[in-house]
């Protein structure tokens, strides 16, 4: 029988396939980034349940927050080109 806590984890994979999915297919950086930050937040909240608390704190701060802020910041600073080549 599937207790509650699995059934959690597998919403968080979906989750996590999902975003990864969102993070290939989005063509706006910006909006790729946000939704890698995304896939970064669900993966701490996996490694929290898998009671690894210092790593999901470590994958919050660094990989949901930092990486995501720096990514926005370095999209940013850039030109736009406004045709797909």
């Amino acid at each position: 029988m599937i207790g509650f806590l699995q059934i959690i984890q597998i919403l968080i994979m979906i989750g996590l396939i999902l975003t990864a999915l969102a993070v290939v297919i989005f063509r706006d950086l910006i909006s790729a980034a946000i939704a890698l930050g995304a896939s970064s937040l669900l993966l701490s909240l996996q490694f929290f349940i898998l009671r690894a608390p210092d790593v999901a704190i470590a994958e919050a701060a660094v990989g949901a927050a930092l990486t995501t802020a720096i990514f926005i910041f370095a999209i940013r600073s850039t030109e736009r080109e406004e045709g797909y080549h």
